[in-house]
């Protein structure tokens, strides 16, 4: 997608720029002086996680891409606003205020169980998997991925996003505080209440009860492991 085009869906966790430090600083320089194609070169790169974080928080697929292409076409009219540092989380916060926007406009209310939940976004829980994840937190985020994607559609808005960005796409509370614009333990009691809610979710099913521990015993002892 370049500025003005229509988004595809496409999977998250892809990271075209991690190869080549201090393009982005180039790129926004560029982009800052009025350079379009410097722009849409950025749109390129970043458009994947900006769309996987819309999908997530909006659930429809022709919503997401419209909160994407929305986000782009904010992030030109604002370039000049971009003070230095990393470019992405700049980026992932208008999407995720453009996402708001959105869902406080749709009035939508969350469900009181998971039986009457939609499910439109596709289950890839497991595209959050980096070489740091251990095998076991693999294998329980793939088992429990369909139910957890159902289930965030019923966590508040914060805590969604703070789920998204954690358990999905793997950033760590600093990171995660730069892009919602909070502070660190503002995220962290976001993340803690988001997955105590989950739990409650899927209390009634045995199964799925044992499956979502499990899946917070790992994924806070690699919280651990990479923090140390």
């Amino acid at each position: 997608m370049t500025a003005g085009d229509s988004s595809e869906g496409v999977r998250a966790r892809a990271n075209p720029y991690d190869d080549e430090p201090g393009r982005d600083d180039a790129l926004i320089a560029a982009a800052q002086g009025g350079d379009l194609s410097a722009f849409n070169e950025i749109v390129t790169r970043h458009e994947r996680i900006v769309f996987a974080v819309c999908m997530r928080l909006l659930r429809d697929r022709a919503t997401a891409e419209d909160a994407t292409q929305d986000t782009f076409i904010r992030a030109w009219g604002a370039v000049h606003t971009f003070q230095g540092g990393i470019l992405r989380p700049w980026l992932l916060r208008i999407a995720s205020n453009r996402a708001y926007d959105l869902l406080r406009a749709s009035s939508r209310r969350p469900a009181d169980s998971l039986d009457a939940l939609p499910f439109e976004t596709e289950p890839e829980w497991t595209s959050r998997a980096t070489q740091d994840d251990s095998p076991e937190s693999h294998a329980a985020r793939s088992e429990l991925s369909a139910v957890l994607e159902r289930a965030l559609d019923a966590l508040p808005h914060d805590q969604r996003l703070a789920i998204i960005l954690s358990d999905v796409q793997g950033y760590g509370y600093e990171e995660i505080a730069e892009i919602t614009d909070v502070a660190a333990g503002t995220v962290k009691s976001r993340i803690s209440r988001g997955r105590s809610r989950l739990r409650d979710l899927l209390q009634e099913n045995d199964e799925h009860r044992e499956l979502f521990e499990r899946f917070v015993r790992l994924t806070s002892r690699d919280e651990s492991a990479r923090e140390t």
